[in-house]
């Protein structure tokens, strides 16, 4: 696996600065990588289920199922969650916003 350099340029100009930018990276890969687990579990399930129906009356073997690495591979070659959210981040494919403060009951009395 070879090393990828990042416009860190394109990333940080919409950001107040460059942890900024990495911690809403980090989110959005989180998420990125969290889809595809989703996603990796269902493909494995349905392929676990079909061998089940086809081998109910065998006896199952527990060996490598040639499907469920062809699957593993294709998982294995898609770019890193982390590669995929710099680049959204610097292609402006997302959005973000900040937490509004939770006011305290002093500070919704003061307010009334």
């Amino acid at each position: 696996m070879s090393v990828k350099p990042v416009n860190l340029e394109g990333v940080v100009q919409d950001t107040e600065g460059i942890y900024e930018a990495i911690v809403i990276a980090s989110k959005r890969a989180r998420q990125i990588h969290q889809e595809s687990k989703i996603e990796l579990n269902q493909r494995l399930e349905t392929l676990a289920q079909l061998t089940v129906t086809v081998d109910a009356e065998e006896e199952i073997d527990v060996t490598a199922n040639p499907d469920q690495l062809k699957i593993s591979l294709e998982f294995e070659q898609r770019p890193k969650p982390t590669e995929v959210a710099l680049n959204e981040m610097g292609e402006k494919k997302f959005g973000w916003r900040y937490k509004e403060p939770e006011k305290t009951e002093s500070e919704e009395t003061d307010t009334e």
